[in-house]
């Protein structure tokens, strides 16, 4: 079986990983990355995947998300560690108190690197934020934004989901950079640097 190394210290990524790459072994390593200030989450994988590799001197992923809120001209983008410690999911509700407009998207991308070859997988998640925090706590769970962002064609949040709603909404997503990684990494015959 094919390993990848996917430093974070983020568990409900790792979980979903291991979830996601089924015929990968996900090898987690905890180590924190600095994130640079940017608004974009591409150059912000980039640059985690390559502290990454300078840790673990073999071929490994790093993922960076944003949040993106149409009424609020895209806030928080890839701030969301920022938005949740200062102003936090509350926050978010406040700001939406009287908008009707209440699309967003989750983004994602991850990074990959071999010491030589860099490649990027890119995702897209669309929804709409609840006029409430709804839902429990999960292993799965990732980000506190669980509480509040309701996928487009369903009417939970994803911390209200079960497991036959998490079948279905994978089912009806765009595939997830992590599963496109995923197919990418098993169909390529890549050697260790």
């Amino acid at each position: 079986m094919k390993e990848i190394i996917f430093v974070t210290t983020n568990k409900g990524k790792i979980a979903s990983a291991q979830k996601e790459l089924t015929n990968i072994k996900v090898l987690p390593i905890e180590a924190e990355l600095n994130e640079p200030r940017s608004d974009d989450i591409k150059e912000i994988a980039k640059q985690k995947v390559l502290q990454a590799y300078a840790i673990v001197k073999r071929p490994c992923i790093a993922l960076d998300s944003g949040f993106f809120v149409s009424a609020l001209n895209g806030f928080p983008r890839a701030y969301v560690n920022h938005m949740l410690d200062t102003i936090g999911i509350e926050g978010i509700l406040k700001l939406l108190r009287d908008e009707e407009n209440r699309e967003c998207e989750f983004r994602s991308c991850l990074a990959y690197y071999d010491g030589e070859e860099m490649r990027f997988f890119e995702s897209k998640s669309p929804g709409f934020i609840s006029q409430e925090i709804r839902g429990s706590e999960n292993e799965s769970k990732w980000s506190d934004l669980w509480y509040l962002f309701i996928p487009k064609h369903f009417d939970k949040t994803l911390a209200e989901f079960d497991e036959i709603d998490f079948m279905e909404y994978n089912r009806v997503k765009e595939d997830s950079g992590m599963k496109k990684f995923g197919e990418w990494y098993h169909r390529n015959d890549l050697v260790s640097r």
